[in-house]
């Protein structure tokens, strides 16, 4: 594929006598683009290269006479001085070796530098004459035609054999008295030189273009920079420099890097909205410019994997792997700056899960045919860099989780405030509370398990971190709302047992030091459920004991009350349901031993006897009734019959016996219980004493046994307080 050419002539370097017939390479846009971004790599290690001379030559032909500037007359002087320099170590040496048939010429000035002005008019007309003829050949085409023509391998070879040439003449001392031709020679071929590397740089830059690939000038191009490493296999010892690598393999990856940038910073080129606009598309715009960056990449790779790459390969060019190295770098490169810009915990998220999910990914490049780099490439955005924007994604991150529980707080407070029962679903009362904050976790948690490890570690520890702040801050709200009741209790039960145990099984090692925390709030609500039952039963159990009591069924309206407490539980977690049941269960027999024990009025003869009976009748209701809720605390069944039994034994000595069942079934009794139940009984003080002295050894015994004084962490008679009545200190003295 060639492109319309505009070919201009810089300006010979010979005498006014001598006619300018020596054609130079065509001075095109493309060429002093390229070239002035190569030449010092292509000769970034030689001395300054007569690539300098010819772009001084070419600016210097387009400028008016008179406005040369200082610094194309200074790069043209260093690159002669240059010349010279080579020439006269040349001259050297060959003198040197040959000093034993050296003659004498006279008029030739042997110093470092040999102004033009003092050459022989005729030695100059017959070494332009001699250039002239080797790069237009007889029978074809001018060297710079080939190199317009893009038969690079041609016109390399020519300059090649020109090359080998020169280098002879200079072997030679053909140019002893000529040194002004010599370096008219040697810039004619530098100048041939850069224009076909030139010409190298132009043909890269068109090949990603929209014109298509030109697939036999990529093969020749492939061709010819083979054809110069072999030519030029390594610097030659005397530090020639027509004889110089060209390094033109060099140039052409210098090209493919050049061409990648371009590319790459073409996504987004179109838009340039203002500050105000950026910031308010944020993380969108950012994420709408990576997905074009990364179209334009992979579109880009397609076509070098399945255009150019077969192109190359006849000439045994590795174009992938460049091309794959150079996207790479110069994606890495506009990642870097973008970062420079990022703002918001969004916009650096976008960044970060681009970079290490995207561009990093197998399946980036959407076809199995297309593998990444078999070497490791570097990471897209340095170490430090990464860890900045890692660092100062977490800062932002921190404060919106926080913001997001403030959010997840004032929800409820709102639901609150309507004083709408909570939803019931699957059986159970809820609220959104433990959805909020499953899906506030999980949601960053996985985003930034996407990018690092080390990333999703410290977004738990942020998540653990402000819910641990959160927990105390959402109870005391709702304890101080007014919707405090067994519905709202409830659905807060059920939240705080699904997040204790939900996040603990899917983060485990993470929540554990919130397990207690939560525990202790699921264990404030039970705790306040209760309060509210024992607020509407309490009343009711002061008409026990009574004479009343002894003739009305004054237990069933606080039994009925527990039942209607109970269906709350249905709608509960069933593993606090049945803790919260088994409280109430304790609580009721606890409380009606609390009466027994301390009675408002005393029982003798027949009415102990109707008491007892009672009790025992009370003791089957109260334990049917809990059975029939689900209450597993059959453990409570017994301490009402065994002081039943006590008051009503008309066998004194079986008293003994069932003190017996009632310590050992209920080993946190005192000595003071055993007292107050024994004054109800109203024995002799003999037989109280030895009843007592029994009891002591029996309590020793359980305590030895148990070691704590409470068989199985049950405790009933513990938290029953026993007044010292005179009934008592009778039965103690």
């Amino acid at each position: 594929m060639s492109l319309a050419r505009t070919v201009t002539s810089g300006p010979e370097p010979h005498s006014p006598e001598e006619p300018a017939k020596l054609q130079t390479p065509p001075v095109r846009g493309t060429w002093r683009a390229s070239s002035e971004g190569a030449a010092s790599t292509h000769r970034e290690d030689t001395r300054p290269g007569l690539g300098t001379l010819r772009r001084a030559f070419s600016r210097t032909s387009q400028r008016p006479s008179g406005q040369v500037p200082e610094e194309d007359l200074g790069l043209f002087q260093r690159g002669s001085h240059f010349l010279f320099r080579s020439l006269r170590r040349a001259k050297d040496n060959g003198s040197t070796a040959d000093q034993s048939h050296a003659t004498e010429v006279p008029g030739v000035t042997h110093g470092p530098e040999v102004p033009s002005r003092v050459m022989d008019g005729r030695s100059r007309q017959s070494s332009a004459g001699v250039g002239r003829k080797e790069l237009e050949p007889e029978a074809g085409k001018s060297v710079a035609d080939l190199i317009t023509e893009r038969h690079l391998l041609a016109a390399f070879q020519q300059l090649r054999q020109l090359e080998v040439r020169l280098v002879a003449e200079k072997a030679s001392h053909t140019f002893e008295k000529d040194p002004t031709g010599f370096a008219r020679r040697a810039m004619d071929l530098c100048l041939h030189y850069d224009g076909l590397a030139a010409e190298i740089g132009a043909i890269v830059r068109e090949t990603l273009g929209p014109d298509g690939v030109d697939a036999a000038a990529l093969g020749e191009l492939g061709r010819v920079v083979r054809a110069e490493e072999e030519a030029h296999p390594a610097p030659p010892a005397d530090g020639d420099f027509l004889l110089t690598p060209r390094r033109w393999r060099q140039h052409w990856e210098d090209a493919v890097r050049r061409s990648a940038q371009e590319r790459v910073q073409q996504a987004g080129a179109g838009e340039a909205p203002g500050a105000a606009e950026a910031e308010a598309e944020g993380a969108s715009g950012l994420a709408r410019l990576l997905a074009e960056l990364g179209g334009l990449v992979r579109s880009d790779l397609h076509k070098v994997r399945q255009e150019v790459q077969p192109a190359y390969s006849a000439a045994g060019f590795p174009a992938w792997e460049a091309y794959l190295r150079a996207f790479h770098g110069a994606v890495a490169q506009r990642l870097q700056e973008l970062a420079q810009d990022a703002r918001g915990c969004e916009q650096l998220y976008v960044l970060l899960d681009w970079a290490a999910n995207v561009d990093g990914s197998p399946d980036f490049l959407g076809a199995p045919d297309l593998t990444l780099s078999t070497e490791p490439l570097p990471p897209l955005l340095a170490p430090a860099l990464w860890a900045r924007l890692q660092n100062d994604y977490t800062s932002f991150l921190e404060a919106k989780i926080t913001s997001c529980f403030d959010s997840i707080l004032q929800l409820e407070q709102s639901r609150w405030a309507d004083a709408k029962p909570p939803d019931v679903l699957q059986g159970l009362y809820h609220t959104p509370l433990s959805i909020d904050v499953h899906m506030l976790v999980a949601e960053h948690v996985k985003a930034a398990g996407a990018i690092s490890a080390e990333l999703e570690a410290t977004t738990l520890r942020i998540c653990t971190r402000a819910l641990g702040l959160f927990l105390p801050r959402f109870e005391k709200a709702f304890l101080e709302s007014k919707a405090v009741n067994e519905p709202y209790l409830g659905a807060n039960i059920n939240a705080y047992e699904e997040l204790r145990t939900s996040l603990l099984a899917r983060f485990p090692g993470t929540f554990e030091e919130l397990e207690k925390p939560l525990a202790a709030a699921t264990y404030t609500f039970q705790k306040r459920l209760l309060q509210g039952l024992q607020c509407d039963v309490q009343p009711l159990f002061r008409v026990l004991c009574t004479k009343a009591w002894l003739t009305q069924d004054v237990l069933q309206p606080l039994m009925d009350k527990v039942v209607a407490f109970a269906r709350h539980l249905e709608h509960v977690a069933p593993l606090r349901a049945q803790e919260t049941l088994q409280e109430v269960h304790r609580y009721v027999v606890r409380e009606y031993l609390a009466q027994v024990l301390r009675p408002r009025e005393r029982f003798r003869g027949e009415e102990r006897m109707t008491s007892s009976q009672k009790m025992g009748l009370d003791a089957q209701a109260i334990g049917d009734t809990f059975q029939g809720l689900g209450s597993e605390a059959t453990w409570l069944d017994q301490a009402i019959p065994c002081v039943a039994d006590i008051l009503g034994e008309t066998y004194k000595e079986d008293i003994r016996r069932h003190l017996e069942t009632l310590i050992g079934s209920y080993p946190d009794i005192r000595r003071d219980h055993v007292r107050a139940i024994l004054a109800l009984r109203r024995l002799g003080h003999r037989r109280n004493q030895r009843l007592l002295q029994h009891a002591r050894d029996l309590l020793r015994a359980a305590a030895k046994a148990a070691g704590s004084g409470a068989a199985g962490g049950h405790v009933l008679f513990e938290e029953i307080e026993v007044p010292t009545s005179v009934d008592v200190l009778l039965t103690c003295i």
